[in-house]
């Protein structure tokens, strides 16, 4: 992963979680409480990355990120990380967006009318794009599956998924303020897809979604950057994110 060594991966506190890769490997995890104290329960954020493995700044980030995961502002939160949701297709010689079936886990969840509608998008639309095959059934794949459990699980009140290198922030699900720009990124929806975890989640399940799509796959913003797009996101989820919900402004 660009700008990480191993020891930044072991300083993180990662475990296995109760997922696994198609080729075996375990869906690495850590859950950080919130501060002890307050009697409410605290807002809940699972922060993911790469879902796509040729996307390795998506999971770089997060570990930069979890450096400050004691700081007062990341304390109010609940967490659950997964920085690598698809080990398979990003820790090999040559990285790939799918796993090792070779399916596109961002279009395996199971939204409405998810056979009709996937088969349309990836034969009419991406012209059966191997890249972004969705599979033969909704979630076929062990790794959306462990994502599909830990939501259920851990019933975040947040979604927060990194992906590249369209360099944008995009949003789904209920909410009367998406956020308007992280650092450099800002906000452009760039549609709903059929399987995506952004219409799963956001639009299905009502747990509200923020896509951060970085400019590069390969390349890390400076660091400056990626201190300020992780305070953003902070400053945005404390005003906008309570227990159950979004807040309404």
């Amino acid at each position: 992963m660009p700008g990480i060594k191993a020891a930044d991966c072991q300083a993180q506190q990662l475990v296995p979680g109760s997922g696994r890769s198609v080729r075996g490997l375990p869906l690495l995890v850590r859950r950080v409480p919130a501060s002890a104290g307050d009697k409410v329960r605290p807002p809940r954020i699972l922060l993911l990355g790469g879902i796509h493995g040729d996307e390795p700044t998506s999971s770089a980030i997060i570990l930069r990120w979890m450096r400050h995961l004691g700081t007062p502002a990341a304390r109010q939160f609940s967490w659950s990380i997964a920085p690598l949701v698809n080990p398979d297709g990003m820790l090999t010689k040559k990285q790939t967006r799918t796993n090792a079936r070779g399916v596109d886990l961002n279009r395996n969840f199971p939204t409405h009318e998810w056979q009709r509608e996937t088969e349309r998008y990836w034969v009419k639309t991406t012209g059966r794009d191997p890249r972004r095959f969705p599979g033969k059934t909704p979630l076929s794949e062990p790794e959306s599956r462990w994502l599909d459990e830990e939501i259920r699980r851990f019933q975040p009140d947040l979604i927060v998924s990194v992906h590249a290198p369209f360099g944008l922030l995009d949003f789904d699900g209920p909410a009367a303020s998406p956020p308007t720009r992280f650092g450099r990124l800002r906000y452009d929806p760039i549609g709903v897809y059929p399987g995506s975890l952004g219409n799963y989640g956001g639009a299905q399940r009502k747990v509200p979604v923020v896509t951060i799509e970085l400019p590069h796959a390969q390349q890390m913003p400076n660091d400056a950057e990626v201190e300020k797009i992780w305070r953003d996101m902070l400053a945005w989820a404390g005003r906008n994110v309570i227990s159950g919900k979004l807040a309404a402004n």
